[in-house]
């Protein structure tokens, strides 16, 4: 009895594991996007703003 307990709890440990993994390649994935998608806009603002002020 008490072996089939263990192993569950060891079998719940590495699922855990597995989900906290993957939350965390997400969460890097999302982070990273966020951090190209800042370049991006800031990117493009400065292009627009130099564009405005080539017209003024």
């Amino acid at each position: 009895m008490g072996m089939r307990r263990s192993q569950t709890a060891i079998e719940y440990l590495f699922m855990l594991a597995a989900v906290l993994l993957l939350i965390a390649i997400v969460f890097k994935v999302v982070i990273d996007t966020f951090r190209t998608l800042n370049t991006s806009v800031g990117e493009y603002v400065k292009v627009i703003r130099e564009k405005l002020l080539e017209n003024l």
